[in-house]
């Protein structure tokens, strides 16, 4: 007698948007930088706003980005290890 059993097809994370606010160093050269960490893996990045001042150390850059829940400690870990990152956190 043969058993079967039914295996749950492979279920895709929910993709939520996920605003994220980083601080930064360094003005507009680090800009694709950032962007490039945000969009690794494909991930596309939305509604971005960059506020960079004369007289201002720490530029700041907001987004959004679709993201799986166990997705967004390791995005923001990516971005807090750049070398101009000064911070990065969900908005």
């Amino acid at each position: 007698m043969s058993t079967s059993f039914a295996v749950p097809a492979p279920r895709s994370a929910m993709l939520l948007r996920r605003r994220i606010a980083t601080y930064f160093v360094g003005g507009v050269e680090e800009v694709p930088g950032l962007v490039g960490a945000l969009a690794q893996d494909g991930r596309l990045v939305h509604e971005l706003s960059v506020d960079i001042r004369d007289g201002v150390r720490e530029s700041s850059m907001v987004c959004a980005v679709l993201l799986a829940g166990d997705e967004i400690e390791p995005l923001l870990e990516r971005l807090r290890a750049l070398p101009s990152v000064v911070s990065s956190e969900l908005a």
